[in-house]
């Protein structure tokens, strides 16, 4: 396990402020609201990998993600937040169990739009934060020009794989080869987004109307690191209930701890409008602007240090 002894340099907390400031103003230009939802819920959305931390009876946030789309279902459109995301477990040089994230949604896109916005925002921020177009990261020379590479997972699995999308399913691997095989693998040149996931991996996604095999589910990566996590957002209560169901199954039969059904986010998300949303980890994307290698070196804390 990584250790951290001393405070991260000035240098890269100032960056991170610069960074944070970037984020702020690229939306609040674009007309969106930030946003503020409670870190402490009663029930997160059940997925078979993710561990979130208990607090007292309900749960540390593992994403904003249920409030901030009942938020949209109350007509709120075009919203951003940036907060603090807690995972159980999850610790090494690209994971902190206490992390940053920013999560924002917009109604009328698809995932298709989001990574014109993820682009977009990604740019901005760089220039804000006194980058170039080019950054440097680890001996990497990675071009933030458009456009940007874009790869779909059947492709990545065909490309850097000996497994097939549907064996690693089979075998619950598919989350082990994307983060040990593919991703090393991706955005050493231009940043990557690995889209149109297998439905099976499409957590809160909407499906392609044209294929329901497939989700509308993208990651983006720089330099070998996943740096977000974005859909076209699944909008029917009946299909997002059983997804729930199905994760709760997983987990029990896993022998993990289970958790309460989201009931007023699944009542309400039947009047949710059409949208695209993307969860972004800004500690990862500040270790890259600072080209450091671990994520130790951009928080003001780790949590051995406390």
């Amino acid at each position: 396990m990584p250790t951290h002894t001393t405070h991260p340099s000035k240098q890269n907390l100032e960056l991170r402020a610069r960074v944070m400031t970037g984020i702020r103003s690229f939306f609040s230009a674009r007309g969106y609201l930030e946003v503020e939802t409670p870190i402490r819920i009663p029930a997160p959305a059940p997925e078979v990998h993710v561990d979130v931390q208990p607090s007292g009876s309900w749960f540390l946030q593992a994403s904003p993600e249920l409030c901030m789309k009942r938020l949209l279902a109350a007509g709120f459109e075009r919203i951003f937040q940036i907060c603090k995301c807690f995972r159980r477990g999850e610790r090494g040089n690209l994971h902190l169990p206490e992390m940053t994230m920013l999560e924002w949604y917009t109604a009328g896109h698809d995932y298709q739009d989001m990574m014109q916005q993820s682009e977009d925002m990604i740019k901005s921020v760089t220039r804000f934060s006194g980058s170039d177009d080019v950054i440097s990261y680890k001996g990497s020379r990675i071009d933030f020009a458009r456009p940007w590479e874009r790869l779909r997972v059947s492709e990545a699995f065909e490309h850097h794989t000996a497994v097939s999308v549907a064996g690693a399913i089979r075998d619950d691997t598919f989350d082990e080869i994307i983060a040990c095989d593919i991703a090393p693998k991706l955005g050493f040149s231009k940043p990557v987004f690995m889209y149109d996931y297998p439905a099976a991996m499409g957590s809160l996604a909407r499906c392609k109307p044209d294929n329901d095999s497939l989700a509308e589910r993208f990651e983006l990566y720089i330099a070998g690191i996943e740096i977000c996590n974005a859909f076209s957002e699944l909008t029917d209560p009946i299909e997002q209930r059983h997804r729930f169901e199905t994760e709760i199954a997983l987990r029990k039969s896993l022998g993990k701890s289970t958790y309460p059904l989201p009931e007023p986010f699944l009542n309400e998300l039947a009047t949710m409008p059409a949208c695209a949303g993307n969860a972004l980890g800004i500690d990862r994307l500040v270790m890259i602007l600072a080209d450091t290698a671990t994520i130790n070196e951009v928080v003001a804390f780790t949590p051995e240090t406390l």
